[in-house]
């Protein structure tokens, strides 16, 4: 494998069953007879993900020496989680609404953003990181020319060549969109949040001007979608506002008019405008509780360390999901612990 994987990197080749896939649908959310629902997940070659990840590793070692890597990103990368996202977005949010700050919030949805990005594109701004020489050849390699086939239900169809994007599920492919959308908030004057293509702009907006400072960074944001020739899906794209005296002001993308929502699901977790939890406490507790009777009906030899077992697998992460492992809670007489 070390000749293998050293001949390749030397070369800058690699080879065609390395670049094939095949492709599973895995349903996202809402409808389950509609194809857009579904993520399209690559199944690759184990020795290929070996080698993806030997590259990942040397990749992001050089992103973070050099700090390229803009600090507003939480998705793939060390000591950053959709936990870190979430909690830097509600502490900046509570901290103004404390204050009698109102804030609105913009959550962008970029449509089928692994799908469609660029391979040239996406290459220049590899190499604008400094990643250059043979390893940015090999990933030239790596991206062209690849070809996938869905399988379904015991069924296979025809290969078709893939001339964008990153491949979903591959080890190497969640770090290029990274190194992609790097560059989308450079210009942007509120504070951006992204857990790779989730993302989110907020700011403060106290009166007329503040929003139209928000308005332009979303102008701003529209402009490097057609850059980058990427697109965002604007029905999904959502306005909060937080604050009692919120003037509740329209934004606007490419002329359409963004849909203000009261509550919006974010990274998994449901996030209300009035900061309360309520609404996500009832939806973890509605599908924790849906997952425990699906055991109790699957299941008849009801052996304790089996039931235990069960419940940590698949009960107990709808209710711990997100939850931060670091807090630890100290009952007021155990203070001078």
């Amino acid at each position: 494998m070390t000749i293998l994987f050293n001949q390749s990197l030397a070369e800058g080749c690699v080879s065609l069953n390395r670049r094939a896939a095949n492709v599973t649908p895995i349903f996202k959310k809402s409808s389950r007879n509609k194809p857009e629902n579904y993520r399209p997940v690559s199944l690759t070659s184990q020795l290929s993900k070996v080698m993806e990840s030997i590259i990942r590793d040397a990749i992001v070692e050089h992103l973070d020496r050099h700090n390229l890597v803009l600090d507003s990103q939480h998705g793939f990368r060390r000591g950053r989680s959709c936990t870190t996202n979430l909690l830097v977005f509600l502490d900046k949010v509570s901290l103004a609404v404390d204050n009698s700050v109102s804030v609105d919030a913009i959550f962008l949805d970029l449509a089928k953003a692994f799908d469609k990005v660029p391979h040239q594109r996406l290459l220049n701004k590899v190499k604008a990181h400094g990643i250059d020489g043979k390893l940015a050849a090999w990933i030239e390699a790596w991206l062209s020319d690849r070809r996938q086939r869905v399988c379904l239900d015991g069924r296979i169809s025809g290969w078709k060549h893939v001339v964008s994007g990153v491949p979903q599920g591959s080890v190497l492919g969640p770090l290029l969109f990274v190194i992609f959308i790097n560059d989308l908030d450079l210009e942007i004057s509120n504070t951006v949040l992204k857990f790779a293509d989730d993302t989110k702009v907020l700011g403060p907006v106290m009166n007329d001007n503040d929003r139209v400072i928000l308005q332009s960074d979303l102008n701003t944001v529209c402009n490097w979608a057609d850059k980058s020739q990427m697109e965002f899906n604007i029905p999904k794209c959502k306005v909060m506002h937080f604050g009692f005296r919120n003037s509740h002001y329209d934004y606007s993308m490419k002329g359409q008019q963004l849909e203000a929502v009261s509550s919006e699901r974010d990274l998994g977790v449901i996030i209300a405008s009035n900061l309360k939890v309520a609404d996500h406490c009832q939806h973890a507790y509605s599908m924790a509780n849906r997952m425990l009777g699906l055991v109790s009906r699957s299941i008849k030899h009801r052996d304790v360390g089996i039931m235990v077992r069960l419940y940590k697998s698949l009960v107990r992460p709808h209710l711990e999901y997100s939850t931060p492992d670091s807090i630890q809670y100290i009952h007021p007489d155990d203070s001078h612990i």
